[in-house]
């Protein structure tokens, strides 16, 4: 689980989670046709895990507690809560400066290589919040 980043979808805000997460799954087929299971939010419906099914993809939905009241971190969601905050310390991430959604990928893969290099050299650079 180390939370790195193999495909991105740019949509409207008006898309649909299940549209979005079908057409993720497409590209996570296309680019790793190892990966046998994911784990989904909860606003991903029967749509996505019926079109992973259907490519050999286990996909399961981790569910907050209604138990417990407040904030409960859930098990494997901390890793796509932690794989977003780092990106967001790049400053093209932060707000929207791109007209074209392709332009926005390149953003997201540029940062996620440069997060990756930090991790693999163990070097912290500072980010644009530290100046």
């Amino acid at each position: 689980m180390l939370g790195l980043i193999i495909a991105v979808v740019v949509t409207a805000a008006s898309a649909t989670d299940n549209t979005i997460g079908v057409k993720l799954l497409d590209q996570v087929i296309a680019h790793t046709p190892t990966v046998t299971k994911v784990w989904v939010d909860t606003g991903f419906k029967d749509d996505v895990a019926i079109h992973g099914a259907v490519h050999g993809i286990d996909v399961q939905q981790v569910k907050r507690s209604d138990a417990a009241s407040g904030f409960v971190p859930q098990k494997r969601r901390w890793v796509v809560e932690q794989a977003n905050g780092t990106l967001m310390l790049h400053c093209r991430l932060v707000r929207e400066y791109e007209s074209k959604p392709a332009s926005s990928v390149s953003r997201t893969f540029w940062a996620s290589t440069a997060n990756l290099l930090r991790r693999l050299t163990g070097t912290t650079t500072p980010s644009w919040r530290d100046t």
